[in-house]
């Protein structure tokens, strides 16, 4: 088993971790399988209510393995199989925006191209002070291959996404807060505690109902509201048959912290 991304349940929360520090964690061939591979494994394991996403060393993801292209044996290279021999159902964007479990990306670093488009398709982002997010795209002949052409006109309108996407641009943190691609900026070696103190207090809540309010905000993306509030209604039958419905209930009036189990 592959050991450039790694894998850990503590405490109800999945941790993922980009581990290929002396590439500042650029994506391989490999790194794909195996990241979509681990994705897939955190959203069925029960004792995961919360996954985050992260990187070692001084980089969160700074793209593709461009060098590994550029000899010919990695991803975009000449001799990489391409168009009908990729199933995009089983790529890392895919699954990620798929899963109903909600994903924290946690920015130890500086992330560039697809690592900018997987850290977009994470749920809430904590960021390091001095990272940055690289839409580095077209001064690489390329568009943002994972996501971006989908997740930053939502996020910031239009006009906003154009002007990054077509030049290019490298955002700092606080251009990311700023614009809110991100929710917190913290010191570099806050990231992890940070992430984890906002994934602890998601894990303590009900994991269903959670999953569930992140699977119709999904779908309320494409919605009318007539539409959506139906399928909440349906969403909501099978909750009020639940015993963390009555958890919840009950430790509200018993004034005590409620244990869900997920049942």
């Amino acid at each position: 088993m592959s050991e450039d991304v790694t894998y850990e349940v503590s405490e109800g929360i999945a941790t993922l971790t980009l581990n290929r520090p002396e590439r500042m964690n650029t994506i391989s061939g490999p790194m794909l399988d195996e990241l979509t591979r681990l994705l897939v494994r955190a959203g069925e394991d029960r004792e995961a209510r919360v996954i985050v996403l992260t990187g070692t060393g001084r980089a969160f993801c700074a793209g593709l393995d461009l060098n590994a292209a550029q000899k010919g044996d990695g991803i975009g290279s000449s001799s990489a199989t391409f168009g009908a021999t990729i199933d995009l159902r089983n790529t890392p964007p895919t699954v990620l925006h798929a899963l109903d479990k909600p994903v924290i990306a946690a920015l130890n670093g500086s992330a560039a191209g697809y690592g900018m488009d997987m850290a977009l398709g994470c749920d809430i982002r904590v960021m390091a002070a001095e990272a940055k997010l690289a839409a580095a795209f077209v001064k690489r002949g390329i568009l943002p291959e994972s996501g971006g052409t989908w997740f930053l006109p939502r996020m910031l309108g239009w006009a906003k996404a154009a002007e990054i996407i077509f030049t290019g641009r490298t955002l700092s943190a606080a251009d990311c807060l700023k614009e809110g691609l991100v929710n917190e900026v913290v010191p570099a070696d806050q990231v992890a505690a940070r992430a984890r103190e906002i994934a602890l207090e998601i894990a303590a809540n009900a994991p269903m109902a959670v999953q569930g309010a992140k699977r119709l905000m999904r779908m309320g993306m494409e919605e009318t509201f007539d539409t959506h509030v139906q399928h909440v209604y349906l969403q909501l039958l099978p909750l009020f048959q639940s015993q963390d419905f009555r958890e919840g209930m009950a430790s509200f009036l018993e004034k005590r912290p409620a244990n869900f189990t997920g049942k």
